[in-house]
Order: structure tokens, then C-alpha cells, then sequence
């Protein structure tokens, strides 16, 4: 599909947050005027950029819908969103409640303004489920299994509504798992960075059951760039953002292992109950409607992450409130 000129109003939710934060460098390197909007519940600690039109609050808050009604963005890129599989699954109401009720404030608020376009991050890893045949594509029968993936699907039938009601276009990413600089390696999920954190503590990594568990890993700045081309797009509708190939949690953290120089084997933990054993996604779609293909490669992608995890942390504070982080 012929791209078209990138917008020149932006409106980005969970800017401040890992992907958002990636996101946002790459748009303010293309000339883009910028809104951020963002709670900073998952901030990754790296600063908004000071050109930035910055908003620290929820996405279903009054002052976020009168930032973008003042701001009349032509476009939303929608990266926030309470992360966390198995924190959906604690309080799947608390979660429908961020994703699903926060998103379709958002809609509302981006209509009113006079939003053309949203550029949603979905999740690939979530709403295809144990797929009964990988790689994942599109037309597949979506099955999550968690509540979190429940919520992106959710999101996607309400972003067909509001096209066919409002006439607001959209594009959802179906995001593979993605990894890099600035990821949050703390929390539940993240393989990559949970065990570069844990390498550079001097500890070892942790495997859950036999670590031959496959996923699509792309790098984040892969990413970022397939949501700068969706902004350019006039393709509505769901589109595969991975590499097209499955590496195992093994080799993964094996590559980590290696870069760290940490000699010892990793901790073996008990498997997780319910954890789909094969994914990955077809990006076909993507190239033929974006021009996108992943281009970093799981070794080098992996150097870059582990160097930036090994360089000091800066630190951000973050206010209360309900989450608005990247999803």
C-alpha cells in the first residue's frame, strides 16, 4: 500500500513508558508536534523530551480530554495500558476497568477532538492463544487466555465501532514480545529484562519449567518503527508487528548468560500453570500493507539491551493513580 505523509499532530497515551518512549524519539525525528499523555505508573525513567506537549495523568481523566480537545491531534498512538498477564488474572476487573473502560474514554475524547486515525497496541502473544497452527495470522480465531488478552480483543471490537459509527479510522498492532533499552526489568513479564537485571545483580536467571518455550521477540525500536509507519497508513484494521520466528526462553537467556559472562546455569523454576508453550506471529500483512519488516536480529538485539541495562539507571518519580503505562 502507497504510504501517506505522516501527521503532523500526535497525540501518544503511555509516552513516558517503555515503548512510548521509543515511540516518541522516533516521531520528534520526523518533525512530528507531540502530545504525550501518561500517568507515569510505568514510567521507564528516561525523561519526556521538553518539546513535548506533556499531560501526567489517566487516560480517562478530564484533564486528559481536555489536553487533547485543546491539542486536536490528527492522530492517537495508544500505548497505554496496565501490562501484566498474570496481574490481569489476580483482578481481571481492575484490569477490564484500565483497558477496556480507559481505551474507550480515550475513543470518545479522540473523536470529540477530531481524531482521524488510531494507532492501537494490541498484543500478538495474547489474543491468538494456544494457536491451533504458527505461525499466528490475522484471520486466525483469536483465543486469549488471560484477561489482559481479553481486553486488547475487547479493544479491537471497540475500535471497529467507532469506525463504522464515528468514521475513526484505526490500526491495531498485534505486538510479538517485545524487548530493549528501557525496559522495566522488575515487574512479572519481560524475560529480557528481568534476566538482564538479575545478570547484572550478580544473580542468576530464572527459566520457568524446561525453558523451551518459544515467542516472537522484537526489539522495540522494530516497533516504533512499524507505529510510525501505521501513522502513514491508510490501512484499518490488524496487523502482525514480529519477526516471523520463534527463539526459545533457552536460548534467550543462554545468549544472556554469555554476554553477562556469568558462568553458572540458570535457576530451574516450576512451570507456570497455563503458559501457552508455542508463539509466534506472520508479518506478511504488515509488509505488504506498511513496508515493515523486523530488522534487528535476536543476537545483536539482545547486545544492545543488555549494554543499556548495564549503564546507570536514571530515576523518575511516579504519582498515584490508575496505570497508563505501555502495553
Amino acid at each position: 500500500m502507497k504510504p501517506q505523509a505522516l501527521p503532523e499532530r500526535v497525540a501518544v497515551t503511555g509516552g513516558a513508558g517503555f515503548i512510548g518512549t521509543h515511540t516518541v524519539r522516533l516521531l520528534l525525528a520526523s518533525g512530528l508536534h507531540l502530545l504525550v499523555i501518561d500517568d507515569f505508573r510505568h514510567a521507564c525513567g528516561e525523561p519526556v523530551p521538553e518539546e513535548v506537549s506533556l499531560v501526567r495523568d489517566d487516560i480517562s481523566s478530564p484533564a486528559a480530554r481536555g489536553a487533547l480537545l485543546e491539542f486536536r491531534p490528527q492522530a492517537v498512538v495508544h500505548l497505554a495500558a496496565q501490562g501484566g498477564v498474570n496481574r490481569s488474572l489476580r483482578d481481571p476487573a481492575a484490569d477490564a476497568t484500565v483497558n477496556v473502560v480507559g481505551t474507550v474514554a480515550l475513543l470518545r475524547a479522540a473523536v470529540d477532538a477530531g481524531c482521524r486515525r488510531v494507532v492501537f497496541a494490541s498484543s500478538g502473544g495474547a489474543i491468538y492463544g494456544r494457536a491451533r497452527r504458527l505461525p499466528s495470522r490475522e484471520r486466525d480465531r483469536p483465543g486469549p487466555l488471560s484477561p489482559y488478552g481479553a481486553a486488547k480483543l475487547a479493544c479491537e471490537g471497540y475500535l471497529g465501532m467507532f469506525r463504522r459509527t464515528f468514521g475513526l479510522d484505526f490500526v491495531a498492532l498485534r505486538y510479538g514480545n517485545v524487548y530493549g533499552p528501557h525496559q522495566d526489568g522488575t515487574g512479572e513479564a519481560g524475560v529480557v529484562a528481568i534476566s538482564s537485571t538479575r545478570l547484572r545483580q550478580g544473580l542468576a536467571p530464572r527459566v520457568f519449567g524446561d525453558g523451551g518455550q518459544t515467542r516472537d521477540f522484537t526489539y522495540v525500536e522494530d516497533v516504533a518503527r512499524a507505529n510510525r509507519a501505521a501513522l502513514a497508513s491508510s490501512f484499518s484494521g490488524a496487523l502482525n508487528i514480529g519477526t516471523g520466528r520463534p527463539s526459545s526462553v533457552t536460548e534467550v537467556v543462554g545468549h544472556l548468560c554469555r554476554l553477562a559472562g556469568f558462568d553458572g546455569g540458570p535457576e530451574a523454576m516450576p512451570a507456570r500453570s497455563g503458559e501457552v508453550r508455542s508463539n509466534y506471529l506472520d508479518p506478511a500483512r504488515a509488509r505488504r500493507q506498511l513496508g515493515w519488516r523486523a530488522e534487528v536480529e535476536l543476537g545483536p538485539g539482545l547486545a544492545l539491551t543488555y549494554a543499556s541495562f548495564t549503564a546507570p539507571v536514571p530515576t523518575q518519580s511516579a504519582p498515584a493513580g490508575a496505570s497508563s503505562g505501555p502495553g
